[in-house]
Formats: structure tokens, sequence, C-alpha cells
């Protein structure tokens, strides 16, 4: 070979490296290695992320997740790219990635500053704000109401948190009680250990059109928090978070989320096959016209 196609041909093998390194994060080298990718999903975090009949990880989330692996497929031109599933607890979800057991969580979790600490989030999918699920026949209608009673929210979660500050800001003597996941907590409620339940709206509106009778079960209150829900990813990952974010641009911009969003919101889901009703929020909308990971503290 001729001495300037030598030199050639190294320069473009080692631009080639270049390219390869480029895109060698922690997780994108493992997941090119192993052809798999490991998605974190929710048990009963309707309707963004939950077990179907059949035990399939279904929903919002996962959707919106499954996009962002063919993205990642495509960015590392492997010409399959495989999700592993696992299960996550609110009170495991922030360990299984920040330890690296899962590249994605794709759920109802709330990008804030504590949380920024430990894990990376990418472009909301959703902006709620905590409520509270009582029985149909509670005259409960806001958190001063819940005084001397008893309100029980999820491990691990935001509401929980907040609930827990303002029960001690303003002296109201509410017993808080603390369940494992969400169904749990509206179990407790329909069986009279609990006067309500504090959690997002939009998951208290899935979890009661999944109930035997929907007409027992109420949403009441006013906002209590503002939630920024996104897909959770690992920190200090650069490389995996660019391919995540520019997809979710990419999907908000091409109006594919709004279909998804649609899927999962307007028309009828599992288990009940009945429809929430929940039109996109003016917070969403507005959100989205300039979608960015960077949220309000």
């Amino acid at each position: 070979m001729p001495y300037f196609l030598s030199l050639r041909a190294a320069a473009l093998l080692g631009a080639c490296a270049l390219a390869s390194a480029a895109w060698a994060g922690p997780a994108l080298e493992r997941i090119k290695q192993t052809g798999t990718i490991v998605i974190a999903h929710r048990e009963s975090s309707v309707p963004f992320s939950y077990l179907a009949p059949d035990k399939k990880p279904v929903g919002y989330a996962v959707d919106l997740c499954l996009k962002a692996v063919e993205a990642v497929r495509r960015k590392l031109e492997l010409k399959t790219l495989t999700p592993q599933y696992l299960l996550v607890t609110p009170a495991n979800r922030i360990a299984m990635v920040a330890d690296g057991k899962a590249d994605l969580e794709c759920g109802s979790t709330t990008n804030n500053t504590e949380r920024r600490a430990t894990v990376a989030f990418t472009v909301p999918h959703y902006i709620t704000g905590a409520r509270y699920l009582v029985r149909a026949d509670s005259e409960i209608d806001d958190l001063s109401r819940f005084e001397k009673k008893k309100l029980v929210s999820t491990k691990g979660t935001t509401p929980l948190k907040a609930i827990d500050q303002a029960n001690r800001e303003r002296l109201l003597g509410i017993t808080l009680l603390e369940a494992p996941d969400h169904a749990k907590a509206v179990e407790m409620v329909e069986a009279g250990e609990a006067d309500g339940f504090a959690m997002d709206d939009v998951l208290l509106y899935g979890l009661i059109a999944g109930r035997p009778d929907p007409s027992k079960l109420k949403v009441v209150g006013k906002f209590l928090t503002i939630e920024p829900l996104a897909i959770m990813l690992p920190k200090n990952d650069p490389e995996l978070k660019k391919i995540v974010d520019d997809e979710m641009r990419r999907l908000i911009h091409s109006r594919e989320a709004h279909a998804v969003y649609e899927r999962w919101f307007l028309q009828p889901i599992p288990p009940q096959n009945t429809a929430l009703n929940l039109p996109m929020n003016y917070l969403l909308k507005d959100f989205w016209k300039y979608p960015t990971d960077q949220v309000p503290n």
C-alpha cells in the first residue's frame, strides 16, 4: 500500500475509534457489549408504569422508555437491543439506578434537587401535584380536614415528605402512615385503615380507574406540591443522558409524545379497559413548548 494511503487508512481508523469512544460511557459500553438495556418499572403506578394482567410492564412512561431504547440502539448501531425489566419500588428505585442496576427508571418519579444529587433526569413527561384520595362518602375536602385523622402515603415519595412537613408546620396532629406501594395505600383507605391517601393526583385517578368499583373513591383538595415527573438515569453518564434527552425532545417536537399521551390518558387502558379521560394539563403544555431537563427547584 502506498505510504499516503497507509496514512489515510490510519487516520480513518483513528477517527472511527474516536467516534466509538465518544459513545463509550459507563452504561453504553456495557449495553453495546451485552446487547441488553435494563428498564426499571413499577408495579402499580397507573398509567405511567404498572403490570398488566399478563404481568407485562406497560404504561405511558414505559412506552416513552422503549422509544428511548430504540434511540440508543440506533446511536450504537446495534441490530437489536433487548430490554430487560426490573421491578422497583418507591423505596429502592433511586438506589437501583444510582448503583447501576438499572439504566432507565420508567415510572412516576419526581425530578427534584435532593434526588439530582444522586441520579439524573431527562425532560419531564408529566407535571402533576399531590392531592388526596378519600372514600366517596368522606366529608374531607382538603389537608386541614385531616386534622387528628390518619393519612397514608407511599414510602420514599415526595408527597410523603411534603405531608410530614405540612403536618408539623400547621400542628395538624395527623397520624401519618407509610404504605409499601400505591396499591396497598388505596386498600388501606378502602378498608378504613386510613382516612385518605396523599399522592400525585394523576396517579390517584389511575388507581381509582383500576378498582372494582371506582365510584367508591374520589380525589379532593388543592395541590400541595408541583411534581415534574421524568425518566431517571444514572448520574455522571452524559453520553446516555444526551441520547435520551435528544430523543425526548424529538418525540415532543414531532408530537409523537402527544400520541403516546393520548394512548394512556384519553383511551381505554388495562386492566379495566376504561379511559382516565385526563386531557393534557396547562402545566405540561407550557413546559413542552421549550422542552428541557431543567425544572423549578
